[in-house]
């Protein structure tokens, strides 16, 4: 309950930036996390963990050796993944400064990155700039998934930023719908 709290709150104050009244289910959750080969990814960015539902699976999932970090622009939220997932390291900051986070953090490049933003709430200047950030640091073969929720898909940003995904990546696929997600979602899986 608290974590619906947290998210309606961020919402209200924030909804460009939030882009949910509620955190993720866990299948969606499930969806998001078991594209990645776990097992060899040694370098791992989350961006816009929320409450930390995506944090906390990638955490089970990650390989002793992994390099793993969060990026949350909202201290309270940022606050609920650190205490959800205390061995995380969740920094407060914008994903447009990934590059210096993955400096401080010794990571060169980033294999995988699983992204919970708001991207069809995002003006198309911040779209390229978070993704031009994004790919100074992901190498070719290094993957990225995020999510759409369905009623988002029609309308001009949602087209707009599936295009963008398009052009960017060498490989872009959906995955099947999340039916189970409220609302219902399905994730980007995408390959550069």
């Amino acid at each position: 309950m608290f974590d619906h709290l947290t998210f309606l709150k961020n919402f209200i104050l924030h909804p460009i930036r939030v882009g949910a009244i509620a955190p993720s289910g866990s299948a969606l959750v499930r969806t998001m996390v078991e594209w990645f080969d776990w097992a060899n990814v040694r370098s791992v960015v989350e961006y816009g963990p929320g409450t930390g539902v995506f944090t906390e699976a990638i955490v089970k999932n990650l390989h002793a050796d992994s390099n793993f970090f969060a990026i949350e622009m909202s201290p309270d939220m940022a606050e609920r993944t650190r205490q959800r997932c205390p061995g995380a390291t969740v920094f407060t900051d914008s994903v447009t400064n990934v590059g210096k986070l993955c400096d401080q953090q010794g990571m060169k490049s980033i294999e995988a990155i699983v992204c919970g933003l708001p991207w069809a709430a995002f003006p198309d200047a911040l779209q390229s700039e978070i993704l031009e950030a994004m790919l100074d640091r992901l190498p070719p073969g290094g993957r990225f998934a995020t999510f759409a929720y369905l009623q988002g898909v029609p309308l001009p940003a949602g087209r707009r930023f599936a295009k963008r995904l398009e052009s960017t990546f060498s490989s872009v696929e959906k995955s099947p719908i999340v039916w189970k997600n409220l609302p219902p979602a399905f994730v980007y899986r995408c390959i550069r």
